[in-house]
């Protein structure tokens, strides 16, 4: 089974400037993050502005995705989340038949539920799928916070692999301690600024934003922390902080897909009502590309 672990971005799509996919620019972009070492690459995830498409467009970049990373050694996750569970269902059923290697989900939000329905939304979702799932769990976007101890019952449920956590460090240290002893559950941080420290705790990696700019630094950290050299690590870490803090200083992913650009890598413009970056915003990035030498 898939193993949910190492640097793994939340791709952006790339638009047209008509605001339409850019097929062959999606399809230049996993190869070039498979090429920077990237161990996966998360599609049509929050970064990916999933919330502005249509269910058959996120059909398609998933196909795109699997295409282009055929013939390399990364590996794709769909996230297929939807607030309906049968739309979940139909979703991650696509995904699965275009071959990718896990879905990522996320509890069901908007409309409440109970944590007892959380939990049958997984296993609804869990019955109809072979494919490993993911959680997704980002409670300052959906504000549907999972303790640690309800996240350990969602990780007995079939199929289910592992979480992308993307909430406070205390939560996710408690996290890997109850986790500490399972094999078959992996625990990520969505959190640039928490890489290092996810790490260092027993963490198994990174699903994030900065890692569509930097892949091949994480990976590098990433290196570092599993042959116990931590003082490299943060020396690498610490190289990486302003840009971390760029991604989250203004809407997302108006940053990132600036200092793609600026890079002349496949990303265009958001889709309304996503902002770009401000003028000022890309002077910033535009120098602290430069110091790390992608300019």
């Amino acid at each position: 089974m898939y193993k949910l672990q190492g640097v793994i971005p939340a791709m952006v799509t790339p638009f047209k400037e008509d605001r339409s996919i850019d097929e062959k620019g999606l399809q230049i972009l996993v190869k070039k993050l498979s090429d920077q070492g990237c161990h996966g690459i998360l599609i049509g995830g929050s970064t990916g502005e999933y919330t502005l498409m249509s269910i058959e467009e996120r059909k398609k970049i998933f196909q795109l995705a699997v295409e282009a990373a055929k013939d390399e050694p990364v590996a794709i996750i769909a996230n297929t989340g939807c607030h309906a569970t049968e739309h979940t269902i139909e979703l991650s059923q696509s995904a699965q038949k275009a071959g990718v290697d896990a879905v990522m989900i996320l509890p069901t939000y908007y409309l409440k539920t109970t944590k007892e329905g959380i939990k049958n939304h997984y296993k609804n979702i869990s019955k109809k799928l072979d494919v490993p799932m993911t959680i997704y769990h980002y409670p300052e976007a959906t504000n549907v916070l999972l303790s640690p101890e309800e996240i350990i019952e969602l990780s007995k449920i079939e199929n289910i692999i592992g979480i992308k956590n993307t909430a406070p460090m205390q939560h996710t240290s408690k996290l890997l301690h109850l986790t500490k002893d399972m094999d078959n559950f992996d625990v990520l941080t969505g959190y640039e600024h928490l890489f290092l420290s996810t790490l260092a705790c027993g963490g198994s990696g990174i699903i994030g934003i900065v890692n569509n700019i930097v892949a091949e630094e994480l990976v590098e950290m990433y290196n570092l922390i599993q042959m116990g050299d931590i003082k490299k690590a943060r020396a690498v870490n610490d190289s990486l902080i302003n840009l971390y803090s760029f991604m989250e200083e203004e809407p997302c992913p108006g940053p990132v897909k600036a200092a793609l650009n600026k890079m002349g890598w496949p990303a265009g413009p958001s889709r309304l009502p996503i902002v770009p970056a401000s003028e000022e915003m890309k002077k910033k990035i535009e120098v602290e590309l430069k110091k790390l030498g992608k300019i």
